[in-house]
């Protein structure tokens, strides 16, 4: 199969409220910060960009930022779209930076071509809901979307893509992100209970 050249755009830029103010990208899972799940699920992709503190740079992967910062994800994808200039990506993952499963979710949808007539395949929970940061976009949707919104700043994600047609693709529980603290002992304790 023809693998379309793909980058990665991982965003970590929030303020980390329900962590209590903990960065989510610095938590670690197994021993790894969750950033670094993410960098080495798209580890093969041309540019990785990330969105968010200059903290979170690792070699090879470029590091900016939403303007203003803690704008929301909105504004971080536009940055990171704004990044992607002068790539050659056709595609690209969009990923939050709290997905410990990261590598196998990026397998699993790597299985799944983008369909003709959509513009991306996304991850779906087990209750049916959208994963916006846990998907694989057309580079030419994600400016599109961006182009439709001059300000991002607070702009929702469901705001963002709402013209966008996302192919669902069932998660299995890889899409699976951490975002407050008892989502991170829960998930570490069943890893335990893996491992027991």
């Amino acid at each position: 199969m023809n693998v379309p050249a793909t980058a990665a755009l991982v965003l970590a830029g929030g303020r980390s409220s329900r962590l209590d103010g903990v960065a989510k990208a610095t938590v670690e899972v197994d021993g790894i910060p969750l950033i670094d799940h993410v960098y080495a699920a798209v580890r093969a992709c041309t540019p990785i960009i990330a969105v968010g503190p200059d903290d979170i740079g690792r070699s090879g992967i470029r590091v900016v930022r939403e303007d203003p910062p803690f704008s929301g994800p909105a504004a971080a994808v536009a940055a990171g779209v704004v990044a992607l200039d002068g790539s050659d990506a056709v595609e690209a993952w969009l990923l939050a930076c709290d997905l410990p499963r990261a590598t196998e979710l990026v397998a699993r949808l790597s299985e799944v071509p983008i369909p003709h007539g959509a513009d991306a395949v996304v991850a779906m929970d087990g209750e049916g809901r959208m994963q916006w940061l846990a998907g694989r976009y057309r580079v030419s949707a994600l400016r599109d979307a961006v182009a439709q919104h001059p300000e991002t700043a607070g702009v929702s994600m469901r705001k963002l893509f709402e013209d966008l047609r996302l192919h669902p693709v069932d998660d299995d529980g890889t899409a699976v992100d951490l975002d407050t603290w008892a989502a991170v002992e829960d998930y570490r304790s069943t890893r335990k209970d893996d491992h027991a």
